[in-house]
């Protein structure tokens, strides 16, 4: 039994170390390719489009409206389903008001006319990658981007979980959408 814990406790250490170690590499290189990038359009994702999309899309269209660069949000799962009470709650405290989102589908249109595309996990990156021929260079994992020590690359889904846990994720979501806004626009100048 104590070696079922421990075994259990260093598999949970050690499964995000790399994420740890190779963050400042991958956040400087996520904004380098973010410079390059065309950036006439964003496309955020997430699994359901119903928590972290929708909050970290209304982020960045606040910060790029006057820049004139669309910003929408889309799901591989249900259309149609609103955020969460406490998704809605935990943006109202970014000021961002959730409540009238519905998600919708990752469309070919829409992953094919994004000039920057946003994504949550590597999971996501690959689906994005083989079903819609995008290259991998042209997908951003938002958490890449966050500019404080990481304990992993992905940002979890908070989704049937407590408020704290979404009052966590938005802080981070909000740290990388500060960062991102700060590569495309001052790259735009």
């Amino acid at each position: 039994m104590v070696s079922d814990v421990l075994m259990s406790t260093i598999t949970r250490v050690l499964r995000h170390t790399p994420d740890r170690l190779l963050h400042a590499r991958r956040r400087r290189e996520a904004r380098t390719r973010l410079a390059a990038r065309r950036r006439d359009s964003v496309l955020v994702i997430c699994h359901g489009n119903i928590c972290r999309s929708p909050f970290a899309a209304a982020l960045l269209a606040r910060e790029l409206a006057p820049y004139g660069i669309p910003v929408v949000s889309a799901g591989f799962i249900g259309a149609g389903r609103p955020a969460p009470p406490e998704a809605l709650a935990a943006a109202a405290a970014h000021d961002v008001d959730l409540s009238c989102h519905r998600s919708q589908p990752v469309l070919p249109g829409l992953v094919q006319g994004a000039g920057l595309i946003v994504v949550m996990d590597q999971t996501q990156r690959r689906a994005i990658c083989s079903r819609f021929g995008r290259h991998p260079q042209d997908v951003v994992l938002l958490g890449d981007l966050d500019p404080a020590p990481i304990e992993r690359r992905a940002i979890p889904d908070p989704v049937t979980r407590p408020l704290a846990e979404f009052e966590t994720c938005y802080a981070r979501i909000a740290r990388c959408v500060q960062e991102l806004v700060r590569v495309v626009t001052a790259a735009g100048r």
